[in-house]
């Protein structure tokens, strides 16, 4: 609540105390003074009448005293209300013994309208609550008590009412709002006194501040500050920039500006001073001396200023120097993710061939015409697609297009498969040994990211021998109380897995070795190293909750220890299950953009008895889908497609059908998790075997099938 409406709210309150008094005081005068018209009107009344007078009257009294208790719009307002229909009811009450229908003292319920409506500042609702309850307590009795004889009358009496309803109500809206402009129209002015009660001293104080402020922001500045005058000679500096200079203000002071500009710049420097002085603002960047030599990059904002009938230059001046290191590493990296976006690009319609290759491969074996000449070449071929596609996971890890999987593995197994990939491309002069303890317990660890890791070291240690040696790669586990295992001081208790890197090469200085895992660091020529790997290998392993440490001796080479924390689960098998068919009946419809994977999953499924819809358009899809809405057990869709992927298509077709049932497939291992989002009741990576795609499908379906 802002402080205007606070304080309307509490002069609502003020008045509203105050017109209830009124109001009550009024009530206490009018009903025992009208009574008088009772004995005339109707005197074998007057006596009752007189009663309820008294009663209602003293009633009055001690609702006056209960105002007094309190100041609250909602006490207000209760007390108002109940003291309002108890003079409804007393009035309706001698309406009913006098006339009822025909009654002239429906008068009393218009002069209560009248008041409760024009004295008391209501809320609008509360008002026409009132209002309507006053008219039904005068209503609603005659109809249910009295028999209407005389219809004139009784309609009269009830559009008088009514009107007087309406009228008052208009006059109460155009009063309020009256009533809440006054207000706020009080509360500005009084704001504005105190405005301008306190300018003057306000003023005052700014003017003895005005100098130690100005001051104070000149010398605290974090940017460098020279002012010039209109030949560029230097008539003052900031603290900051004396000592981004490495001089003295007094020998800054009376100085030519161009002469701390480095070599060339002292024509531009001149130039620019002189639309400077034309009154054009400046910004741009240029090399300033130290005063020992040196050379900084700075970005200076200059701007030309009046002081009386004198034109000043007030140059703000910025050291990016450390600002354009850290631009040239950030270009380095840009060109490392543009690689990355390009290698996910390739990896994920390369899977889409994969997908292709292995599924049809699978389709011929399993043909009965194929003889034993035949699958043995298929195996071939099968053997080199399931390795192409390990290394397409490896790409997809490199362009972090694949979510990390975390399962049991077993660290000999990771160190032996990265072996084989690099005993290809290392040259002959490097020999890789292992010394892997055949006993070791899994870790938790995602596969493609610690091959990542082993072999990121591997290089490393290649490149640190160009004349050749040997690589040893050693697996053991230890406890961290034991201190003869080399682990961390730091690190949590409990059993480690240990993986050792060593080279016999040139060795990593002291003084470099304290930076090999800073980002960008490295010490090889220019454009043979990016400084990444290292940094990948430190955030990996931090990671995978582990640890790292290095040994190094100049000359005689370099051991990387890294330190797991062992699993109690077993590590995942990597055996691909025995084949079990699954047939059916029902009718699947099949999206994918990829005409040779769209082929070979319409032929698996329709080789085992399924009925297929198939398209590798998605706008088709939804067209095939409402024509048969009813027939379609299962959808099976891609996720990445053009114009509409897989999640916006599942979210129209179940617009069409809310329960049917979706399994997503696609190259990226990070829709595992992210495939969540679209609700799928399953999920296949590409590539995948006839087998697996018939067992999620009979799955999804017979699913479906339990579903409540």
């Amino acid at each position: 609540m802002t402080d205007k409406e606070r304080y309307r709210e509490e002069q609502i309150e003020i008045k509203l105390q105050f017109w209830v008094s009124k109001m009550l005081l009024l009530g206490i005068l009018l009903f025992p003074f009208i009574g008088l018209a009772d004995y005339f009107v109707t005197p074998e009344n007057f006596h009752k009448f007189m009663v309820y007078r008294g009663v209602i009257t003293a009633v009055f009294v001690v609702f006056l005293w209960l105002n007094t208790l309190k100041r609250n719009k909602t006490y207000q307002y209760s007390i108002i209300t109940v003291i309002i229909i108890l003079s409804a009811v007393t009035i309706e009450l001698m309406i009913l013994s006098f006339g009822a229908h025909a009654s002239t003292y429906y008068a009393g319920q218009n002069l209560l309208i009248v008041a409760a409506l024009g004295l008391i500042p209501f809320s609008l609702p509360l008002v026409v609550v009132i209002g309507l309850a006053i008219y039904a307590i005068y209503l609603i009795p005659i109809l249910v008590l009295d028999t209407v004889t005389n219809m004139p009358v009784f309609i009269a009496n009830n559009v008088f009412i009514l009107s007087t309803f309406a009228i008052a109500l208009t006059w109460r809206i155009s009063a309020q709002k009256t009533m809440l402009n006054e207000l706020n129209l009080q509360y500005d002015l009084a704001q504005e006194r105190e405005k301008l009660a306190g300018l003057v001293a306000e003023r005052t104080k700014e003017l003895h501040q005005s100098e130690q402020w100005h001051r104070s922001l000149f010398e605290n500045a974090t940017d460098g500050i020279l002012v010039l005058d209109r030949n560029g000679i230097i008539v003052n500096a900031n603290e900051r920039a004396c000592a981004m200079h490495g001089f003295a203000r007094d020998a800054l002071v009376g100085t030519f500006a161009g002469l701390l500009e480095a070599d060339g710049g002292k024509e531009p420097f001149a130039e620019r001073l002189r639309s400077l002085a034309e009154g054009a603002p400046r910004v741009y960047e240029a090399e300033h001396y130290r005063k020992e030599g040196t050379r900084m990059a700075i970005e200076v904002s200059a701007k030309a200023i009046t002081m009386g009938a004198d034109l000043y230059i007030q140059a703000f001046l910025r050291d990016v120097t450390e600002k354009k290191k850290i631009q040239e590493h950030l270009l380095q990296s840009q060109k490392m993710d543009s690689i990355g976006t390009l290698a996910g690009g390739i990896a994920h319609d390369f899977n889409n061939i994969l997908t292709a290759i292995l599924g049809y491969t699978d389709l011929i074996r399993r043909d009965p015409g194929a003889n034993d000449r035949i699958i043995s070449r298929l195996n071939v071929i099968e053997r080199a697609s399931r390795n192409a596609g390990r290394m397409i996971s490896q790409l997809l890890g490199f362009a972090r297009k694949s979510g990390a999987e975390i399962l049991s593995l077993n660290l000999n197994d990771a160190v032996q498969d990265t072996i084989k990939l690099l005993e290809r491309v290392l040259d002959k002069k490097i020999l890789l040994r292992t010394e892997l303890d055949g006993g070791l317990p899994s870790i938790e660890g995602d596969i493609t990211q610690i091959e990542q890791v082993i072999m990121n070291l591997i290089v490393n240690a290649r490149d640190a021998m160009p004349g050749g040696g040997t690589v040893t790669i050693r697996t053991r586990s230890a406890e961290a109380a034991d201190s003869t295992a080399g682990i961390p001081p730091y690190a949590a208790p409990g059993r480690y897995i240990i993986l050792e890197v060593a080279d016999t090469g040139i060795g990593i200085p002291e003084e470099n070795r304290r930076r090999i895992f800073e980002p960008f660091f490295t010490t090889k020529e220019r454009g043979k190293g990016t400084g990444l790997g290292l940094a990948m290998v430190y955030g990996v392993v931090t990671d995978h909750r582990g640890y790292i440490a290095v040994q190094s001796t100049p000359g005689q080479g370099t051991v990387f220890s890294l330190y797991f924390p062992a699993s109690e689960r077993s590590a995942t098998g990597t055996t691909a299950s025995a084949w079990v068919p699954q047939r059916g009946s029902e009718t699947i419809l099949v999206v994918d953009d990829d005409e040779e994977v769209l082929g070979f999953v319409k032929d698996t499924l329709e080789l085992n008895g399924y009925r297929v819809i198939a398209t590798t358009s998605p706008m088709n899809a939804i067209d095939m889908f409402k024509k048969h809405k009813r027939e379609i057990a299962l959808v099976v869709t891609d996720i990445i497609m053009p114009l509409i992927d897989g999640g916006e298509l599942t979210r129209r077709l179940r617009e069409v059908r809310p329960d049917v049932k979706v399994v997503t497939i696609s190259g990226y291992s990070r829709y595992v998790t992210d495939g969540g989002e679209i609700e799928a009741s399953a999920f296949l990576q590409k590539p995948f075997e006839t087998s697996y795609l018939l067992t999620t499908v009979r799955r999804a379906i017979d699913a479906e099938r339990t579903t409540p």
